[in-house]
């Protein structure tokens, strides 16, 4: 089964590329992962939330960082927030953007497709 990786916007793309090297390699794997087994790796990798949300764990020496995602078309993972984790809990902050941006793609799906799909 083939998955597509879709962004909220262009913003959440920069978030992804200005994220410290090592998270952002992590995050690219895990991702490469996804599209081919699809959004649920498991933990220690993915977890799912509450509501729909599922997050992308990303640690390395620079720190913490998620990506709250989820899914709502057949095939499709909606990245829809990326933020460094500076918290034990993750802040309600991120989590009202996420479940914003969430219900704004079940209302309308206008993300935007990434150029890297599952070849």
């Amino acid at each position: 089964m083939k998955w597509t990786i879709k962004y909220y916007n262009e913003q959440v793309q920069e978030d992804i590329l200005n994220l410290p090297d090592k998270l952002q390699a992590r995050y690219l794997k895990l991702t490469d992962r996804m599209l081919i087994y699809g959004p649920n790796l498991g933990e220690p990798h993915t977890k799912p939330l509450k509501d729909g949300l599922f997050e992308i764990r990303m640690k390395a020496k620079e720190g913490i960082a998620r990506a709250l995602y989820c899914t709502i078309k057949r095939n499709e993972i909606h990245i829809l927030h990326v933020f460094m984790k500076k918290t034990q809990k993750t802040p309600s902050k991120e989590l009202k953007t996420a479940r914003k941006r969430l219900k704004e793609i079940k209302e309308n799906d206008d993300t935007q497709t990434i150029k890297r799909k599952n070849a």
